[in-house]
């Protein structure tokens, strides 16, 4: 039954391809944006526990993976088989202690395994294989995790909260030379050792900052609503007055 609606969906992507003027159009490069903010979505319906969501945007996801590979193929790159048999082939391999005889005691375990593997398929480097256009705070997580993953971390959760403590203090320097390249260099360590910190947590720093996002965002609307319910706009309120409302949302949100 899934090979059966996998070919319809491939069929009506094929149909689109040839009769759709704006489907004719698109190619890999043009579609790559929306590609991200599917992603994105996905991830919007699992902060939102919304299953019924998550369904709808993985068969969005899933239509550019059909898409991007139908574009390949037209183009002699590639086709959905090989896409399909390349992650097969990177499952099994990467883990040997399912498909083969190695021995694994934790899930530490595989991941350093992972990252070994993955030099001996080829790479130069534990780092290599993280995108250039991750965001900033993802990108650092995954550059402290790979680097983890084979040994080079911390031993104590203690020091590397008196890192970020030493990044704070370089900082609060910097601000003192009035130099704004050095302020630059040091919030970006300060950022850089909280999101290590995390990681000591067991948070996923992205994950969390999302939460507060949402948070200040349902809390300033409060503000806004309250406002406009006493038939002012934002921008007539003064700060004592905002900051009222504000501790009023902190009950809500």
């Amino acid at each position: 039954m899934v090979n059966t609606k996998f070919e319809e969906l491939m069929n009506i992507v094929r149909k689109l391809r040839k009769e759709c003027p704006w489907d004719k159009e698109q190619t890999n490069d043009s579609i790559k944006a929306a590609t991200i903010e599917e992603a994105y979505e996905v991830v919007d319906a699992i902060d939102k526990n919304d299953f019924n969501e998550l369904k709808k945007e993985l068969g969005d996801l899933l239509l550019h993976i059909v898409f991007h590979s139908i574009m390949a193929e037209e183009n002699n790159k590639f086709n959905i088989e090989e896409v399909i048999s390349s992650i097969k082939e990177k499952l099994i391999n990467r883990h040997p202690h399912i498909f083969s005889d190695v021995k694994v005691n934790n899930s530490n375990d595989v991941k350093r395994n992972w990252e070994i593997i993955k030099l001996k398929e080829g790479r130069d480097s534990v780092l290599e294989g993280i995108p250039k256009n991750l965001p900033s705070l993802q990108k650092a997580h995954r550059l402290q995790e790979k680097a983890a993953k084979i040994g080079f971390d911390w031993a104590r959760k203690e020091d590397v909260w008196k890192k970020v403590e030493e990044e704070l203090n370089e900082m609060h320097e910097a601000e003192k030379i009035k130099s704004k390249d050095e302020i630059e260099k040091e919030i970006g360590d300060v950022f850089f050792a909280l999101i290590n910190y995390s990681r000591f947590l067991d948070i996923n720093p992205d994950n969390a900052l999302r939460k507060t996002n949402k948070k200040f965002t349902n809390r300033f609307s409060y503000i806004e609503k309250s406002l406009k319910e006493k038939g002012k706009k934002i921008g007539e309120s003064n700060l004592e007055e905002m900051d009222f409302y504000w501790n009023e949302s902190k009950k809500l949100f």
